[in-house]
């Protein structure tokens, strides 16, 4: 085994790290609207559950320059977004919603995205995913000692929207949703092998 001290790498060294072990992760593509109503829309990794009473789920968004990220900006200045499962059949124009445009301009256009109106909150969502959730911020912690790195957000599933082919009996069939996941790099995954190990009692 090789030991590493954190302490002693370069932040994108310890990036390499985290990215090429933590996999597969789920990618949430979230939209935000600034104060002037421009949708912004992005994909994040650095994403999760939180909860299931209420429903959470949390978003780590990094300050790259040390500046907030569009998402992270309009998040703070009206606590509501909307997560997206990216899956199979929107990856490659969520891919193109990365690019780095001006605050001024919506990713969501240049993706060719449809939006769609929310029904809790007044951030639009997207209608090309076949989940997607409505979020309050419930927390948002900067994080990091010298800058801060980066901020976490809470927020609490207000509505869920979901596809009625992928669902039944309050459940979500994998196969018919087939999230994409991230990986490193440029590499991403899809559903593979699905196996089932009974839990201890």
């Amino acid at each position: 085994m090789i030991s590493i001290d954190p302490i002693k790498n370069s932040e994108r060294d310890n990036y390499k790290l985290l990215i090429g072990s933590i996999i597969p992760r789920p990618i949430a593509f979230v939209t935000t609207q600034s104060k002037e109503g421009i949708v912004n829309g992005a994909p994040f990794s650095y994403f999760n559950i939180v909860s299931s009473n209420p429903p959470m789920v949390s978003l780590a968004i990094q300050r790259p320059t040390g500046e907030l990220k569009d998402t992270a900006r309009n998040i703070y200045d009206n606590d509501q977004f909307v997560v997206h499962i990216v899956d199979d059949e929107n990856v490659a124009k969520i891919n193109k919603t990365a690019a780095s445009l001006p605050a001024t301009e919506s990713e969501v256009e240049l993706a060719d995205l449809t939006l769609v109106q929310s029904e809790d909150i007044s951030v639009p969502g997207v209608k090309e995913a076949k989940v997607r959730m409505e979020c309050k911020l419930v927390q948002a912690i900067p994080l990091g000692g010298d800058g801060p790195g980066s901020d976490l957000f809470i927020g609490e599933v207000t509505r869920f929207h979901i596809d009625e082919e992928i669902y039944e009996n309050g459940r979500i069939d994998p196969r018919g949703l087939n999230a994409i996941s991230r990986l490193a790099g440029s590499s991403y995954a899809a559903i593979g092998d699905i196996f089932s190990i009974d839990r201890p009692k």
